[in-house]
């Protein structure tokens, strides 16, 4: 069963397999002590951290292993603004970041602290600049990803990184997705990854403070990790998920073109058999294994289900997947559809093959989904030139749906006002506008929700 969804969790390496194997006999002793047991688990970790700061470009004081990825992200964060206390209390993200970058800053901005977002374009980039008119005199850390985890777009970290140090402000580079690919060009100040991403086990996590930063770990003190990680070190996970970092970039840059290939035909056939898709994020400044795209009229926990069955593994950023979700803040901040979203992340090694299949699949999985969603017949009450179609209580997709059966009813000029109380309507119905050629005119207050107004130009 060809799994697609590397970008969540890479299959493990076989380096790595077989470095776990090879350690669990030598690294279960106590690397702090001092008979030959622990001297025998010191020799590995500290092999380890070598090995990794080499991957990262960074010094192996430097470096520290902890507990996953996500809490390489909270002790970073927690850290490195405990650090820069007296310097002030404002924290500079972009709005695509991680989960855990973003709760992160919750946590600061609930403990009195405040937080800018960044935004970013529709291919899900931000700019040096806006980076630049963000950073106040007050500014303590500035966080931003090297590569996005939905839709694979490439950040410009250096850039960032230059005026970041210009002001004399630390970045933070969540590193997670693009580690494996290479180290993380750049005057970074602090980063953080995770090894279940490159194809090392899950629960290992790498947390780099340049020497130089202020940094306060957070916490009760512990005295493994430089008191940044607490807790005994995994000894066999971390020395496999170093031993695959190495690994996977040194073939990298083989794999880099082979991958990339394949999603480039995957972003040029999807369009050709599938209409009304938009495929998003960078076309050329992302990664090679991401491609991202959204289904108009395409319910995407069903697609998924669908594309499950046919034996793809996929993921999806859709927020029209159950009345509990909300739209992905990825696709959100980007303005893009959010409905029938579909990512696939192709693994080391991904067939072409596989991808052909999936590109055959795709076309019947989708029809499929339109056409048990159907179109159900649209309330709806025409006033003059406009039109109101009541889609209140209906999830998305059905309120887009009903909407594309009415506009032509309306003449051109003419308006359609969209009743709808799925908080998924405010993202997709302008986004149905931008690819359809009509006009977004705005949002309204209504009784039950909003009225989402358009304007009929073709």
């Amino acid at each position: 069963m060809p799994y697609f969804d590397a970008a969540s969790s890479a299959p493990l390496h076989p380096v790595a397999r077989q470095a776990l194997q090879a350690s669990l006999d030598e690294g279960w002793a106590d690397p702090a002590r001092l008979y030959k047991e622990g001297r025998r688990a010191r020799l590995l970790l500290d092999a380890a951290r070598e090995a990794a700061a080499e991957a990262v470009g960074c010094r192996a004081d430097e470096l520290v292993f902890t507990t996953s990825g996500t809490r390489a992200v909270h002790a970073g964060v927690a850290g490195a603004l405990a650090g820069r206390r007296r310097v002030g209390r404002h924290l500079i993200v972009s709005s695509v970041e991680h989960s855990s970058v973003l709760h992160a800053a919750e946590v600061h901005e609930a403990d009195g602290g405040t937080v800018t977002q960044v935004a970013v374009d529709r291919a899900g980039a931000v700019t040096p600049q806006a980076y630049a008119a963000a950073l106040r005199p007050n500014t303590a850390l500035a966080c931003l990803q090297s590569a996005n985890h939905e839709v694979g777009t490439v950040q410009p970290v250096a850039e960032v990184a230059d005026v970041c140090r210009e002001a004399g402000v630390p970045l933070l580079v969540d590193a997670a997705q693009s580690l494996g690919w290479g180290p993380v060009a750049g005057d970074w100040s602090l980063l953080t990854a995770s090894a279940h991403k490159w194809g090392g086990p899950s629960g290992v996590g790498l947390l780099v403070v340049r020497k130089g930063v202020r940094f306060a770990p957070q916490g009760p003190a512990d005295e493994r990790e430089s008191g940044r990680a607490a807790g005994f070190e995994n000894i066999p996970a971390i020395v496999a998920a170093a031993a695959s970092l190495r690994a996977v970039q040194a073939e990298a840059a083989e794999e880099a073109v082979r991958l990339r290939e394949l999603t480039d035909r995957i972003r040029a056939r999807v369009p050709e058999g599938v209409g009304d898709v938009e495929v998003v994020g960078d076309p050329v400044r992302r990664l090679p294994g991401i491609v991202t795209f959204s289904c108009l009229y395409v319910d995407g926990e069903t697609l998924l289900h669908e594309l499950d069955r046919s034996g793809f593994s996929v993921s999806s950023g859709s927020s029209c997947t159950s009345s509990t979700l909300t739209p992905s803040h990825v696709l959100k901040a980007m303005g893009v559809l959010s409905e029938g979203n579909v990512r696939v992340s192709l693994p080391s090694g991904a067939s072409a093959e596989d991808v052909e299949r999936f590109l055959q699949v795709l076309p019947g999985a989708v029809a499929g989904v339109r056409e048990k969603l159907g179109a159900p017949a649209p309330e709806t009450a025409v006033r003059g030139d406009s039109l109101v179609v009541d889609a209140v209580g209906k999830l998305c997709p059905i309120p887009v749906i009903e909407l594309a059966k009415v506009i032509g009813d309306v003449p051109v000029g003419g308006t359609v006002r969209v009743l709808a109380d799925d908080e998924a309507a405010r993202l997709d119905i302008p986004a149905w506008c931008a690819m359809r050629g009509q006009e977004y005119v705005g949002e309204e207050p209504a009784d039950q929700g909003s009225a989402y107004v358009v304007r009929r130009l073709t």
